[in-house]
């Protein structure tokens, strides 16, 4: 045995085997993604079961325009100002039972969403349900990451694909059903909660993590700061057009509160915090910010228009939820086949920006032919816009997270991950809330030309509701169809040239060979937490 210089012998190198070297194996991966994967299917199907339920669900508890958006946008702040604190709170806790407790909120929130009573209620109990998929959203890429090697990554980041695809298809399709029998819209917001209780008890079965014990410092102030600056901004965009000015003096004060909050959020990251939720070296990697800017386009450009496609086929082409639901396959079934195929390649070459590139160059091309259509477009036609769109989403969304990951040490998985999750939140909250704005505005003007020039008052209906288009007049119904057909084509006429920012967000970034460990990211950043996480594996791996 050799002996190292002035000190003890060197510990021998540990056994090729994956058991012994602390590497999970093949099955024993695909166990632990089991409950992992079936949180994430609950996550997606929170937005996913409730998209075509809306329209109902607006009409049933007389909502607005801007009732619509909220329903959408109160989850989705939600997840989105607390994103960050669960990815560091996952390098400082048990992983598994931060996941577990996510399910938890998670289900309070949908009990008290399903017994709402009023539009107010319905909020507040979806801003519940965002706190819950804030954390899943964050914690389960940042359990795969613990898990998995970068380049074998690639190969399991399909599941999610795969799992995203199914929530997209399955939900608006069980949503649809539901909301046409006799369990109402109500039914919604039920559904989820078997399939979270299953993923509870799974994680508890097959999930074993080391936890790495270490202080623990929690930014309280900076989580404060940032979700406060967050919330303001989402508040006033979603808001301002309508309930007041662009050029008022709330939007004023609005903005300068949300301003001044963030600013001094990035003052208590930098300066105060010893360990920041947001931790800003991080940006000092050209890939982290290039990639952080390209998920806020994203997320603006995707989740802001996509989210009002449901609303397109159900207000401008008067489907049924299940139609509309059906009408979502085109889109999801590109992005299956993408992000499976786009997984399994990048698992065997190591290769990834192509995928980046090209996969926003369709989501570009989608959005653009999308920004074309209204309410007599061709549906075959609009399939195929959609199909396109969902091959670029499923070949840009988890590869972006992908090269984050692949650029960070171990210890700082879980807040490196929570960074581009919480900005492709944040593009996308800011893309719905404002997109959402834009839409009842224009719909409201349509209207009211519309219904003038058929010699009606517009004080008997009002132009910023959703009506229940079924029980209109004819001539009434037709304003209002058109109206939001046209209304919708440029939703996506706008959300295209976010996408090509993002574009070229993605060409700039420079293509970093994919690690093959994680163990040895461990070991970089201290030789003691690589000797404790070891022991933690094997240790797991015997039982």
């Amino acid at each position: 045995m050799t002996q190292a210089p002035g000190g003890p012998s060197a510990p021998p190198a540990p056994p090729a085997s994956a058991e012994e070297s602390g590497e999970m194996t093949h099955r024993q991966i695909l166990e632990a993604l089991s409950g992992l994967l079936l949180a994430m299917f609950v996550a997606m199907l929170s937005s996913t079961v409730v998209s075509n339920a809306l329209p109902r669900i607006v009409a049933d508890l007389h909502g607005s325009q801007t009732g619509y958006t909220w329903v959408v946008v109160a989850t989705m702040l939600a997840m989105t100002a607390t994103t960050p604190i669960w990815g560091k709170l996952a390098d400082l806790f048990s992983k598994k039972l931060l996941v577990q407790l996510a399910l938890v909120i998670y289900i309070v929130g949908s009990v008290v969403a399903a017994m709402a009573p009023n539009m107010e209620v319905l909020i507040g109990s979806r801003v519940v349900q965002g706190l819950g998929v804030g954390g899943l959203t964050a914690l389960v890429q940042v359990v795969i990451a613990t898990m998995i090697s970068p380049r074998e990554r690639g190969r399991y980041s399909g599941y999610l694909g795969a799992v995203f695809a199914l929530a997209t298809v399955s939900g608006p399709l069980i949503g649809g059903l539901i909301v046409d029998s006799a369990l109402g819209w109500r039914g919604c917001f039920f559904v989820s909660l078997p399939f979270a209780a299953l993923a509870f008890f799974l994680l508890q079965k097959t999930l074993h993590l080391p936890v790495v014990k270490r202080p623990v410092r929690i930014d309280y102030l900076g989580a404060t700061l940032i979700v406060g600056g967050v919330s303001i901004l989402l508040v006033w965009v979603s808001l301002a057009g309508n309930q007041f000015a662009w050029g008022s003096t709330y939007t004023v004060a609005l903005v300068a509160a949300g301003v001044l909050l963030l600013a001094a959020a990035g003052y208590v990251e930098s300066r105060v915090a010893a360990e920041p939720i947001i931790p800003l070296h991080l940006f000092k990697d050209r890939t982290i910010t290039l990639a952080t800017i390209a998920s806020v386009m994203v997320g603006l450009a995707m989740f802001g228009s996509t989210v009002y496609l449901s609303q397109y086929f159900q207000t401008a082409r008067g489907m049924s939820p299940t139609e509309a639901g059906l009408m979502s396959i085109a889109m999801v079934g590109g992005l299956f086949v993408s992000s499976i195929v786009s997984g399994r390649i990048i698992t065997a070459t190591g290769r990834w920006k192509r995928w980046l590139v090209g996969g926003m160059a369709l989501v570009v091309l989608g959005l653009a032919l999308l920004g074309t259509i209204d309410e007599t477009t061709s549906l075959v036609v609009i399939g195929l816009f959609m199909a396109l769109l969902g091959i670029g989403m499923g070949a840009t969304m988890q590869n972006l997270v992908l090269a984050v990951q692949n650029n960070v040490a171990m210890s700082e998985m879980g807040a490196a991950s929570a960074v581009v999750a919480f900005f492709r939140s944040m593009g996308g909250s800011i893309g719905v809330s404002a997109l959402g704005a834009l839409l009842s505005h224009q719909v409201a003007t349509k209207v009211t030309d519309g219904l003038h020039s058929l010699g009606i008052s517009t004080s008997s209906h009002d132009s910023h509701s959703i009506p229940d288009l079924a029980a209109l007049p004819a001539p009434v119904r037709d304003v209002f169809e058109s109206a939001f057909g046209q209304s919708f084509g440029e939703i996506f006429l706008i959300a295209a040239p976010f996408a090509v920012v993002a574009l070229v967000c993605v060409s700039l970034i420079k293509e970093v060979p994919l690690r093959t460990s994680n163990l040895e990211e461990y070991a970089e950043a201290s030789p003691e937490v690589a000797a404790e996480l070891h022991h933690g594996v094997v240790e797991e791996s015997k039982r």
